[in-house]
């Protein structure tokens, strides 16, 4: 008992290992807002003859979190649009599994403008996947049967986006 009570305190003054989904420090959020949608995968054939889920594309609606009036989409690329116009392309750059086989991982992207269309995003820099709820592909139900066929995962998540401290 004493054993476990050491480890347990020990563990305790430990630091906790940093969320590789945090931006830099010199990053300032700019927006944050609910996404809303699904994660859509396509019965693929493996090289070992067998069948996964793979995944295609998210479509999601980006909703204020507080009126949750629609403000924008997100969608293949990953591209996110403001209801402006304006849109970015992003690149996964760090995961945060979920401990959750049904949950998809929290990620941070590097972004960069999408068109020519000045506007809301027009100056972030990094987006962050978080707070996620569901939108895994499934473990089950990809065969012979159902190759190429799609699936839409109903997900939601937390965007935030960032943008250099000094820049509005």
């Amino acid at each position: 008992m004493k054993l476990l009570l050491i480890a347990a305190l020990f563990l305790a003054t430990q630091p906790q290992a940093s969320d590789p989904t945090l931006p830099p420090a010199n990053l300032q959020a700019r927006l944050t807002v609910d996404g809303l949608g699904v994660q859509i995968y396509r019965c693929t054939p493996q090289l070992d003859n067998t069948f996964k889920w793979v995944f295609e594309v998210p479509e999601a609606k980006l909703l204020d979190r507080t009126t949750h009036e629609p403000m924008g989409t997100h969608g293949a690329g990953p591209t996110w649009t403001w209801k402006d116009g304006s849109a970015i392309t992003g690149k996964v750059i760090q995961t945060k599994p979920s401990r959750d086989p049904a949950v998809i991982p929290w990620l941070l992207l590097e972004t960069k403008p999408t068109g020519d269309i000045k506007g809301t995003l027009s100056g972030i820099t990094m987006v962050r996947r978080s707070d996620t709820q569901a939108g895994a592909a499934p473990s089950y139900g990809c065969d012979t049967e159902r190759a190429n066929t799609l699936i839409r995962v109903p997900y939601a998540a937390v965007y935030t986006f960032y943008s250099d401290a000094g820049s509005r």
